[in-house]
């Protein structure tokens, strides 16, 4: 894969924001913590230095080695990345004198350069920092200045490398996306061929030169990422493709059955394997939450490992694994810290003798489905909304029993099938219900009830990184909510989660 823009981490919120506004301009980009970069960094074509929580002024401020990249290609420096260069480059960092956080609008900017084509004064920008640059490293030219912040942005005179006290990857800077435009394609001559076309072309040959005549065990769920991880893998290997659906008896209602036909006359060649016996036992008794995802992860490699041993030749496991896993899961001393773990990232045990291929592993989750659109794959199976890969685990707090895997089976498809008949389903991202470890008082006809509570979430999203709760009709909530009560029994009160990522996650475990 030739590899096109390198952002490096520096722990700030906004990192994975600055990829996905990369990403829109076709181009194509990598995250890696500041303090393990790419073994390959010359063939990165320009580098992007994120901000961070950290101050350049304290004893425990980053430090990353810029001795490759500085001077040698493009170099833009966001918020921290501006005041590090300018605290260890001759300049001066001191604490502000008022919080400079929030919108702010440019009140100068320099004429006649290619950093600020297209953006004039007045331009609405966003802060995020409590300290701020004094004075200009050596060799600093002040290209932007507002009200309360003298440089704004700057580069440095006899390199191509710019500066910004602003963050151009939120929404709030409404010329964010022209000014990495500017930087990348104008200035570090990065092309824009980041496309799913291109995309599928180059997979499908790295895929076909990584794999040779090697067979495949691919793990499918019925959602999205694992399909489109399959019909590329198909493309490349054909028959060598063994894929294997997995009963972990935490899927939805019917799902077992409905993704094994699911899959009839895509021409894959899928086994279903019902091991929800084999998961239900080992999660007995256990009510932690990361406990859990690991029990499923462990279970799940065995199944497979089992499997693996049925299908002669078998040298690789595919996942549909995908970029925000990869940025949530792994997490080198801070930068982009660690929300939860994956089963399906970071690698196998070494008793399994299958290397890992995951084609879909630089793709936010907005990008898989244009993919597999180029590939011409139902809408139906496009549209899906995400499911987690611990299931229904993972919505039930607390321990997990076949009767509480069964209430909440109903209650998700009593939901998930009136967000369909509503025609509400399309403008949710991700929707489904909890199962909280708690039992609540209520009256049916004369009787007094003592029984679960459950919670409905539904989410609008691009790719999961951030995402806003649904404003779902009254009338809608009422209906889903008495057919919830009335029809499953065990449950006397259904609440609808308002909160948002951040601060709360979509999934609540």
């Amino acid at each position: 894969m030739q590899h096109k823009v390198l952002i490096l981490d520096f722990g700030s919120q906004y990192t994975q924001l600055i990829a996905r506004r990369v990403r829109e301009l076709f181009i194509y980009c990598e995250i890696h913590p500041y303090n393990n970069p790419p073994k390959d960094i010359d063939t990165f074509q320009a580098t992007i230095l994120s901000g961070s929580p950290f101050s350049v002024r304290s004893d425990d401020a980053p430090h990353p080695d810029l001795s490759a990249i500085r001077g040698k290609m493009p170099l833009l420096a966001v918020c921290y990345g501006a005041q590090y260069l300018a605290h260890f480059s001759g300049g001066q960092v001191s604490p502000s004198n008022i919080r400079e956080y929030g919108r702010a609008n440019l009140s100068f900017v320099k004429s006649n350069t290619k950093f600020f084509e297209n953006i004039t004064e007045g331009s609405q920008v966003w802060m995020s920092h409590s300290d701020t640059i004094k004075t200009l490293p050596t060799d600093g030219i002040c290209l932007a200045s507002t009200s309360d912040v003298e440089n704004a942005a700057y580069r440095i005179e006899g390199e191509s490398t710019y500066a910004i006290q602003f963050h151009p990857e939120v929404y709030h800077t409404k010329d964010g996306k022209q000014l990495l435009e500017n930087f990348l394609v104008k200035i570090a001559g990065v092309s824009q061929d980041w496309t799913p076309d291109s995309f599928v072309e180059m997979t499908v040959k790295d895929l076909k030169q990584q794999l040779g005549d090697d067979k495949v065990i691919l793990g499918l769920s019925g959602g999205v990422d694992s399909s489109v991880a399959a019909i590329l893998l198909h493309k490349a290997i054909g028959k060598n493709l063994h894929c294997i659906f997995v009963n972990n008896g935490l899927l939805r209602k019917n799902e077992y059955q409905n993704v094994l036909d699911q899959y009839q006359g895509m021409g894959l060649n899928v086994k279903g394997v019902d091991a929800s016996k084999r998961f239900l036992d080992e999660l007995k008794g256990v009510d932690d939450p990361e406990q859990k995802r690991k029990i499923i992860g462990g279970v799940f490699v065995d199944v497979f490992d089992d499997e693996a041993h049925l299908v002669e030749g078998a040298k690789w496991l595919g996942q549909g694994t995908i970029y925000p896993d990869v940025i949530e899961s792994i997490s080198v001393n801070g930068p982009s810290a660690t929300i939860k773990s994956h089963h399906n990232v970071g690698g196998l045990p070494d008793y399994m003798k299958l290397s890992v291929v995951e084609p879909l592993r630089m793709l936010f989750k907005d990008e898989v489905r244009r993919v597999g659109a180029s590939m011409g794959m139902h809408p139906d199976l496009l549209g899906r909304h995400p499911f987690p890969g611990p299931g229904l685990a993972i919505r039930i707090l607390g321990d997990i029993t076949p009767e509480k895997v069964r209430i909440l089976q109903e209650v998700d498809h009593i939901f998930i099938d009136g967000l369909r008949q509503a025609g509400l389903y399309d403008q949710v991202w991700q929707a489904g219900a909890m199962l909280l470890p708690v039992n609540s008082v209520g009256v049916m006809g004369d009787e007094r009830t003592y029984e679960k509570c459950v919670v409905l979430r539904a989410v609008e999203s691009t790719d999961g990184m951030t995402a806003d709760w649904v404003n779902l009709p009254y009338e809608f909530l009422q209906k889903t909510s008495n057919q919830i009560i009335n029809k499953v029994k065990g449950v006397n009160r259904v609440v609808y989660d308002i909160s948002s990522k951040p601060p709360a996650t979509i999934e609540w475990e």
